[in-house]
């Protein structure tokens, strides 16, 4: 019988090594549109719930009364998009280079040379998102369509989306 290793240690395993080459021009190596979509509902519904539940812990629907002040009514959205920045910005730039969805369906953002996203590119790529979606989500709808699966906002952010398995 093969021995098991202790799992009661208190080690926590290390981080998945991904190479973050980006992939050879004629591969197919690069997240397309359908996978970023499953990734992007992924994170949507983890933001959802994230959102919900601090949205309830600063007093829910009390702040959004209409016999408040209307600038408590936008509180939540301010909120949402703070929540939803660190989010993407953070993760994007970890070790790791994605959200839990792209972690969850084998993905990983690079910059065009491969590298780890820093911060702020991280949070130039979010912020060019809005731009993309400005434009009746044509941004989006590129991935389909180009040749390295680029969104309007991973061209102007000099990102790539990268398949790590």
């Amino acid at each position: 019988m093969p021995s098991v290793p202790n799992s009661g240690s208190a080690v926590p395993p290390p981080a998945p090594v991904w190479d973050a080459q980006p992939p050879s021009p004629g591969s197919a190596g690069y997240g397309g549109f359908w996978i970023r979509v499953v990734a992007y509902i992924i994170d949507a519904v983890i933001l959802g719930v994230a959102g919900s539940v601090i949205f309830f812990a600063m007093g829910g629907m009390e702040n959004i009364r209409p016999d408040h002040h209307p600038s408590f009514a936008s509180l939540p959205n301010l909120i949402s998009l703070i929540i939803g920045w660190l989010y993407f910005a953070l993760m994007e730039s970890s070790e790791r280079g994605a959200t839990l969805g792209k972690m969850a369906v084998g993905l990983r953002v690079v910059t065009d040379q491969g590298q780890r996203l820093s911060f702020a590119n991280a949070t130039g790529r979010y912020a060019a998102k809005f731009i993309s979606a400005i434009l009746l989500c044509i941004g989006f709808i590129m991935v389909a369509f180009t040749d390295k699966k680029r969104g309007l906002h991973d061209m102007m952010a000099r990102t790539l989306v990268i398949k790590v398995r």
